[in-house]
């Protein structure tokens, strides 16, 4: 075995030990540093063993992304890192259809038939990636309509730019090199367009999977650019990448019940056209009667229920993020705890917009990690919880998604926190969640609302509670 394929398999380890510690809140950090170590180290052994290390060019793109990346990573706020990890992702998959775009366009040289299959997969697979991960970002940092955008004949123009992806992708692999460029660029815009076409109909509620479905193409793609330019460690990393995405999205997908093909076609999002008889929807007036504002006499009824609790359970949502509460919700936790009352935190799969956004929010504000519990180790504890306090959350806990038949949430896993003795919710407003599907546990007896910004509201309580410990 050479030097330079006994370096890239302990880049290649470095990487997958590096995913492995990320599996961890605990390691996650260290997991972090090993895969960006790992990745530099690959980086730096392709550039000496093809001996390219001496092209200036290439060590001064290497030092505007270094600057690039450290200037985001300083900058983005946690609030905005859904959207950070969609473009990386975009970022990925453009590299490898730029990668496979010049493969097939000869500048490597000339290339086997099974060369120009890998390179038409990469650029397929790439621009997909690409142009599915920018519509991302622009949804998740508002740019674009958050909502799912379907049009009339949407599923058609889908069916028929697959169809004619399938068809030039079938003829360039017998048509002669000097004629591939028209047809490759046609493949690009083709598969730049089903991309678009794709995630523009994904709604909030099922862009977790979306992104984690995304990071899997870039790794995939990666992977096939790797055969095109014969370059086994980017094969291999790309690879590894590309499974980890997968198993991700395949835990997204149970935890939403959804099969991928049903993410893939956009199914996921359609509603019907009649109602649901299963959904109760919101009574305003009842709502209106039992909302609670953070002051005045209604307050002391709930602030008075959350301290003479022996058990909370804490969950926190897209709001949470939105208002940037964190740091108000672990202010509320440590008041609860010094009163000596169990606090838990628990966290549904996909709250937020990318997998663990809630993990990663929570550990900013230094909430610890034994405190957070996964849906299905804490959904049984529920019917034995005194209050339970959500903090900007909805369709994670929308009872509607038992019985709502052609929602989108229909069949999703939630957290049941409806069985608690009692719900306190602190909400911006009572509006649907991205779902679109009102939430009947606004109107249950056991259950207070509490209006307005979640960063506010939440430090008035926990002000209040604190005032009444001390």
């Amino acid at each position: 075995m050479s030097w330079v394929n006994l370096l890239g398999l302990v880049f290649v380890l470095g990487t997958i030990c590096g995913i492995k510690l990320m599996s961890s809140p605990v390691t996650a950090v260290k997991g972090n540093l090993l895969g960006s170590v790992s990745m530099a180290g690959a980086i730096i052994l392709t550039l000496l063993a093809e001996g390219i290390v001496s092209i200036p060019l290439l060590w001064v793109a290497i030092a505007m992304g270094t600057l690039f990346g450290y200037y985001v990573a300083v900058k983005v706020a946690m609030i905005q890192m859904p959207q950070m990890v969609a473009l990386l992702n975009g970022f990925g998959g453009g590299s490898s259809a730029i990668v496979s775009l010049l493969a097939l366009l000869g500048i490597f040289g000339d290339i086997s038939m099974a060369g120009r299959l890998t390179s038409e997969l990469g650029l397929v697979i790439g621009s997909i990636t690409l142009s599915g991960s920018l519509i991302a970002a622009a949804k998740l940092h508002g740019k674009m309509n958050q909502r799912p955008i379907v049009f009339k004949g949407q599923s058609t123009w889908n069916n028929l730019t697959l169809l004619a992806i399938g068809i030039l992708f079938m003829s360039l692999l017998v048509i002669p090199s000097d004629g591939i460029t028209q047809g490759a660029f046609w493949i690009l815009a083709l598969s730049l367009a089903y991309g678009v076409l794709f995630t523009i109909r994904v709604g909030g509620a099922d862009m977790p999977i979306t992104i984690s479905l995304l990071n899997s193409f870039s790794g995939i793609a990666a992977s096939i650019s790797g055969f095109a330019v014969r370059n086994p460690l980017l094969v291999a990393i790309g690879a590894i990448v590309g499974a980890s995405g997968l198993i991700l999205t395949r835990l997204m997908c149970k935890a939403m019940n959804r099969s991928l093909s049903q993410v893939l076609a956009g199914r996921t999002v359609l509603m019907s056209k009649k109602p649901d008889p299963g959904v109760t929807s919101i009574d305003e007036d009842h709502v209106s009667r039992r909302k609670r504002t953070a002051d005045g006499e209604d307050r002391d009824d709930f602030v008075c229920r959350i301290r003479n609790a022996k058990s909370v359970i804490v969950i926190p949502g897209y709001g949470m993020a939105l208002a940037q509460a964190q740091h108000e919700v672990k202010k509320l936790a440590d008041i609860l705890e010094g009163m000596n009352k169990e606090v838990k935190f628990a966290i549904h799969p996909v709250a937020g917009r990318m997998p663990g956004h809630m993990n990663v929010l929570l550990a900013e504000a230094d909430v610890p990690y034994d405190e957070l519990y996964e849906m299905d180790d804490i959904n049984d504890e529920f019917k034995d919880t005194d209050v339970v306090i959500v903090v900007g959350a909805n369709d994670v806990i929308n009872p509607a998604a038992n019985t709502a038949e052609g929602t989108p949430i229909y069949g999703m896993p939630i957290l049941r926190a409806y069985e608690a003795k009692h719900v306190v919710i602190f909400n911006l407003d009572t509006k649907p969640g991205y779902a679109g599907v009102d939430n009947p546990l606004y109107s249950m007896d056991n259950t207070t609302v509490v209006l307005g910004d979640a960063a506010e509201t939440v430090l008035q309580v926990a002000s209040a509670l604190q005032d009444t410990a001390s």
